[in-house]
């Protein structure tokens, strides 16, 4: 059940895969930049960053670095798509919600990816994936034993 739930069988015809591929690169890319733009003025920010949910601002600032950096990385090459959305659907919640005061426009970019990162979650990371490459694979080893 976990496998079916990281390798989604639906979604994987070549047209809907290449709108998911085309999705994950450029909100991938974007959210990257913004993670590595508050990773070069880490020491600035890590003054004046909100406290999210009382973490305080240093934690909250290496919790965002996280979701907009590292798990971009995930979203970006399609590996282990399913898990690596969640963080970055409840960093890019609290952006909107409580940062944002769920507030237009202040918060439409935050809303946007908030609604991305949901879809990818519902569709997985499709054909053109890293994670399809693995299932790929071990279906091949399953049936071969």
């Amino acid at each position: 059940m976990f496998y079916n739930f990281l390798f989604p069988q639906y979604f994987r015809g070549k047209g809907v895969s290449f709108l998911i591929l085309f999705l994950r690169l450029f909100f991938g890319i974007m959210f990257f930049v913004h993670g590595l733009d508050k990773m070069m003025n880490f020491e600035a920010l890590s003054l004046t960053y909100p406290d999210i949910l009382g973490f305080g601002s240093y934690m909250s600032l290496m919790l965002t670095i996280f979701c907009e950096f590292c798990c971009s990385l995930f979203l970006i090459f399609g590996l282990l798509i399913r898990i690596m959305v969640l963080p970055m659907i409840i960093s890019m919640a609290v952006a909107f919600f409580d940062v944002h005061d769920a507030l237009l426009p202040e918060g439409e970019l935050a809303l946007i990816y908030l609604c991305l990162f949901t879809f990818l979650y519902i569709t997985g990371p499709g054909r053109y994936s890293l994670d399809y490459l693995i299932d790929k694979k071990f279906r091949k080893h399953v049936a071969n034993t």
